[in-house]
């Protein structure tokens, strides 16, 4: 079997990548990857695990398992001699304990008794919910070890290995055909990268297609004939045009921001091709299977087996029997035959009839002797004719409460293309709230806000139903922002901004009387007050509060591209014994004058001026400190609705209705 080429001629080829050679920008991938990995998965030590309590059949071997393990070594021997080219086999890893054992016998078909598990999609849904991926340690060989299912739920941890021999297991005990896969896959798919991906949630539903069968019966003479529904030509040439020109504008809308961005694009790989992953095959047949196809067991959802995100295949296995691809996987697994029973394309393990394998035919035509052959054949016929022994794990057992929590720590986050998408377990928030999907604009990265003070947030009210005409308030530690709509000062924005605090001083949780941020500027904005003249009529206004000064921007004249202002310097020139503020032009106040004054200023009205300023500025720091306080009350009325809420148990729940338990225990 040769697997998929890779084009680019730079790329590592297969000898390149094995590991007494391999590359610097191998290694730094490896690496790479591995440093994304979240730090709880990355330092979970599966050698620190408890041993001492699993059964004997964990740690030593029954006589027919050590004589499985002579016949797959045999098996393996001669599958490298005929293919020395093939990577090795995924045969006989250690389990948990260190002893070698034959991957079939891994698999525990078992059948748990909760409805949703009786089909494949509800199976392949908990597998993905109740376990945390784990990656290879090298993304390009599989692992040299498989633990057992028991283990595997026990820590809610594994490898794609893991997943499969797991879901494998409760698919069997289903009634499904079902087996593992040890192949190769994309790096979206080994990784469980799914941000270039659609959320379920938002793929809008199939039109459902009437069969042929319906068709036949909606033409028959017998059927009802009614009115044809009468339809205006002019009406329908509207509607053809008003498609058309939704057509052409989404055209121009591609052709504009591109189908694809480079963005969503995925990053060039150079392990493609090579990159290990394991997942579930399910033939048609049993179950009523109308068509085989794969199941990615890190997400629980199913595949075609012409898709192209499945590279190659090297072997496949089940509870009973282990089986080799022999076919070509250049151009992926669309063009591979499951007919197992075909040994051209698969080449058995165990013989399951008196049929000689294939594999022994062709090391028999190359290499050994006509007068050697029947012994030969009769010799190994009799030693690969063999029952498999029964699984050595223990009986998989989950309790209610672990099928109701699935997920790890009862929360699982998926990220999508523009989406995050966030799962609980039933009753772990107060609120009751089990699923959250959130859709983003774009691609970039978001960040989490919550209930605290002085974090990202944004506030949105209805304005029509305020004094002040509040619309939207916009919060950081640094900044606040507030629009305004519809005020007959004209003020449609203001903007704050806060310096540090001391460093003794904490925020004391979500009372009123914390101690505040000290504010460094007051920015306002107004709108044109056409009954002013320009030169009257304040368009921005800064209060520089750190540096006290005070300036004034004002609207722009008619055929003028710059526009008049004043700064005023609150104590530049200051008398002591009487505390007065001297004012002069050319130190307190510096004006521009854009074109010709339609009215000059005198001291006395700068000074009048300044006064004024000086009590809304006071005024203004009031409403700042109001502003935050109104933050406050609504994250605390936010946060009291959250506590306060109480979900409803039902009846037949012992577990969590104490009222019913204790009837239930009375009678």
């Amino acid at each position: 079997m040769e697997f998929q080429d890779l084009k680019e001629e730079e790329e590592p080829r297969e000898d390149e990548l094995k590991a007494s050679a391999i590359s610097d920008d191998f290694q730094k991938k490896v690496s790479l990857e591995q440093a994304c990995i979240p730090s709880d998965i990355a330092d979970f030590d599966w050698s620190s695990i408890d041993t001492s309590q699993l059964p004997s059949s964990y740690k030593i071997n029954s006589p027919k398992e050590k004589k499985l393990l002579h016949i797959a070594d045999s098996f393996l021997q001669r599958y490298a001699h005929l293919h020395p080219d093939r990577k090795p086999l995924f045969l006989h890893p250690v389990n948990e304990c260190g002893l070698q054992k034959f991957v079939s016998t891994t698999v525990r078909p078992t059948l748990l008794p909760y409805p949703e598990l009786y089909y494949w999609d509800g199976c392949a849904s908990f597998v993905s919910d109740y376990l945390t991926m784990v990656p290879l340690k090298s993304p390009v060989t599989p692992p040299t070890s498989l633990y057992s299912p028991t283990t595997i739920l026990k820590y809610q941890r594994g490898n794609c290995f893991d997943f499969s021999v797991l879901l494998c297991s409760m698919l069997i005990g289903a009634g499904y055909d079902a087996y593992c896969v040890h192949g190769y896959a994309s790096r979206e798919i080994c990784t469980l990268d799914e941000t270039l991906e659609l959320c379920p949630l938002l793929k809008k539903p199939q039109e459902r297609q009437v069969p042929k069968e319906e068709e036949k019966k909606s033409s028959s003479k017998y059927r009802i004939k009614f009115p044809p529904v009468r339809q205006s030509q002019f009406d329908l040439q509207q509607e053809a045009k008003k498609k058309a020109e939704a057509e052409a504008a989404q055209k121009k809308k591609e052709r504009e921001e591109g189908k694809v961005t480079e963005v969503e694009k995925p990053r060039r790989d150079r392990l493609h091709g090579l990159r290990v992953h394991a997942w579930v095959l399910v033939l048609s047949g049993k179950r009523e299977v109308p068509e085989t196809f794969f199941i990615n067991p890190f997400t629980g959802s199913s595949h075609s087996t012409k898709d192209e995100s499945f590279l190659g295949i090297e072997s496949i296995w089940n509870h009973r029997n282990y089986w080799v691809n022999t076919q070509d996987c250049r151009s992926g697994c669309k063009d591979l035959i499951f007919d197992l029973s075909n040994t051209i394309c698969w080449e058995i393990m165990l013989l399951e009839s008196k049929k000689p394998l294939q594999l022994l035919a062709d090391y028999k035509e190359n290499e050994l002797p006509d007068s050697n052959m029947d012994d030969m054949q009769e010799r190994e016929e009799k030693d690969m004719s063999f029952d498999i022994p029964p699984s050595w794990v223990a009986p998989i057992q989950l309790s209610p409460r672990e099928f109701e929590t699935r997920y790890s720590q009862g929360r699982k986050v998926i990220l999508y293309k523009k989406a995050k998408l966030e799962k609980w377990a039933p009753y772990l928030n107060r609120d009751g709230l089990v699923k959250r999907l959130t859709v983003y604009a774009d691609l970039e990265p978001h960040t989490y806000t919550s209930l605290e003070p002085e974090t990202d947030r944004t506030m949105e009210f209805y304005s029509e139903a305020r004094a002040d005409g509040l619309q939207k308030r916009l919060e950081n530690a640094r900044e606040m922002t507030e629009y305004f709509l519809g005020r007959d000062d004209f003020l449609h924005i203001r903007h704050m901004e806060f310096g540090q605090r001391e460093k003794n001083v904490h925020l004391a949780g979500t009372s009123t009387d914390i101690n505040s941020r000290p504010i460094t500027e007051i920015k306002e904005c107004f709108h044109r007050n056409v009954k002013k003249p320009a030169d009257e009529d304040v368009a921005e206004r800064t209060f520089l509060i750190t540096e006290e000064r005070i300036q004034l921007t004002y609207h722009l004249k008619d055929y003028y591209i710059t526009a008049s202002t004043k700064e005023f310097f609150k104590a530049t020139k200051r008398n002591r014994r009487r505390n007065e503020i001297s004012v002069t032009p050319e130190i307190s106040c510096i004006t521009y004058q854009a074109g010709p004054a339609e009215k000059e200023l005198s001291l006395f009205h700068l000074y009048d001026l300044l006064q004024e300023l000086k009590e809304e500025e006071k005024r203004l720091k009031r409403q700042v400190r109001q502003s935050e306080a109104e933050v406050l009350d609504i994250l605390k009325i936010c946060e009291d609705e959250e506590t306060t809420v109480k979900l409803s148990v039902s009846t037949y729940n012992t577990g969590r209705n104490e009222k019913r338990r204790q009837q239930y225990e009375v009678m």
